[in-house]
């Protein structure tokens, strides 16, 4: 089997950036890896992020949302992680499991463990062998957004107080999961902060 390695952080956290450079490197190197986002990853898990992130969906209810991460996160497995790790590939994947738990979970106030057990379901129990939490202040990976002009989704709208809610439920999932979370301050430089992430990586491979 191969090894999946998810990561996470609020918006803005440079997650998207640092898995490229892993991704070109390990591949320069030889590994057999795979890079992969949630929602999205396949067709149907596209076309689920393509409701959830609309931000003329302002209506949705918060459960819905949950069980539509879900959805999307099972789809992504079945079709594309599973077969990747199945092939003896590094999957690394932007965002999982603890994007639900710290967005819903905690910020929407459903409770970590109810969406625990919901994902959990929906992944047959599946985990990532390890997972980087870049962590930074929220206002700052708001910031960041704005200075990239990226287009804004709809978790993009949400209030400064909901993305500090985001940052705060990712500290106690890390709390809850010491074993596989690894967290990694966000605000050093970039170069700095991707040398930490490829020893994270790398020591996990060579431990395998």
């Amino acid at each position: 089997m191969g090894l999946f390695v998810t990561f996470e952080g609020v918006e803005g956290s440079g997650k998207t950036t640092l898995i490229n450079r892993l991704y070109d490197e390990m591949t320069q190197l030889g590994y057999p890896v795979l890079k992969t986002r949630e929602p999205g990853g396949n067709k149907i898990s596209e076309q689920i992020r393509g409701i959830i992130l609309d931000v003329e969906n302002k209506e949705m209810d918060y459960r819905t949302e949950a069980l539509l991460y879900a959805a999307s996160r099972r789809q992504h497995l079945v079709e594309v992680i599973r077969p990747a790790l199945a092939a003896g590939k590094t999957v690394l994947c932007d965002r999982f499991l603890d994007s639900s738990l710290a967005y819903q979970g905690h910020a929407r106030g459903l409770g970590i463990d109810k969406v625990y057990e919901i994902n959990l379901y929906a992944t047959e129990g599946i985990l990532p062998d390890v997972t980087v939490y870049i962590d930074v202040d929220p206002m700052e990976g708001l910031n960041r957004i704005n200075n990239a002009h990226r287009a804004v989704d709809r978790l993009d709208l949400e209030t400064a107080a909901f993305h500090a809610k985001v940052r705060a439920g990712y500290l106690l999932i890390a709390e809850k999961f010491p074993e596989r979370i690894r967290i990694v301050d966000g605000n050093k430089p970039l170069a700095d902060i991707y040398s930490e992430i490829k020893k994270i990586v790398f020591a996990r491979l060579a431990g395998r």
